[in-house]
């Protein structure tokens, strides 16, 4: 295993020290290589070394260089030096962290984590977060959330009547709302065809002149950064009149929320869920 697991490493390094000098979207014969991985299920086990070789010599150039200096498409960064390593280990840590008694270790990164994210973010210290796989995902929980409250609130459960006959729910975005909030809704059993667009200005922010009538049954989506132009919703006028109406305030935050919205939005009441790339329903 040692000599595997250097051999990796080795090719790793010179993989990372590569980029500078190659090109950032891999050439047409990097990609016809690719082909020489069609190959048949093997019949028996493939030596190591060998498969470790082959994802090297054909994978390698065939990657984007997100890691690079010279990546600038998306929004896609590289990861530092001490993630990739932490990442490393991580690997051979080998854990399920999904109880304490599996991985006491998983747990207590995952609570110094939760700490930090609410300092970083300047949210109150009961403030709620999990963390799960990416941004789709984060919408998703915690627009399961706000289903849950507001159904909860017409004294629905959700959880064990579900959708059928269930009160209906009001919901309302923007016209430049992102496809993994429409993906999350769609697949909550919102229905796409049944949401409320809202006009945007020439940024792609929602107007808050322009917000139809809300009450108790109304969850709102706001974005905290516009993939396109990285404008943000006017958080504070929306969330005072959702408020005031009882409404509940589902804010997407993949773009933004992590360097400027929550100091906007540290003064909302109940009834306002966070969702970004870490921190999923983050409720308060």
């Amino acid at each position: 295993m040692r000599e595997l697991l250097e051999n990796a490493c080795q090719r790793a390094i010179a993989y990372l020290d590569g980029l500078a000098n190659r090109r950032v979207f891999p050439d047409a014969k990097a990609i016809e290589r690719l082909g020489e991985l069609d190959l048949p299920l093997p019949n028996e086990g493939t030596d190591s070394q060998a498969i470790l070789k082959t994802l090297d010599e054909v994978g390698s150039p065939a990657t984007v260089a997100t890691a690079g200096s010279r990546y600038f498409g998306f929004v896609i960064g590289g990861s530092l030096p001490a993630s990739l390593a932490a990442q490393w280990l991580a690997g051979a840590w080998d854990q399920n962290v999904g109880l304490v008694s599996a991985s006491p270790i998983g747990a207590k990164l995952e609570e110094v984590s939760l700490r930090w994210l609410l300092d970083v973010l300047d949210l109150p210290s009961e403030t709620g977060i999990g963390f799960v796989t990416g941004a789709t995902m984060a919408n998703f929980a915690a627009l399961a959330a706000a289903r849950h409250s507001l159904l909860a609130g017409q004294n629905w459960d959700v959880e064990t009547q579900g959708l059928f006959g269930a009160p209906p729910i009001t919901v309302i975005v923007g016209d430049e709302v992102h496809v993994s909030v429409l993906k999350a809704l769609s697949m909550l059993g919102f229905g796409r065809e049944r949401l409320i667009r809202v006009p945007v200005d020439s940024q792609g922010r929602m107007r808050a002149d322009a917000l139809p009538v809300m009450d108790d049954k109304t969850l709102i989506c706001i974005q905290a950064g516009n993939v396109n132009t990285g404008a943000f919703d006017p958080a504070r006028e929306i969330c005072e009149s959702a408020h005031q109406a009882g409404a509940w305030v589902h804010v997407d935050g993949a773009f933004g929320l992590w360097a400027r919205a929550c100091p906007k939005l540290k003064h909302l009441a109940d009834g306002v869920d966070l969702a970004d790339s870490w921190a999923t329903d983050a409720h308060k």
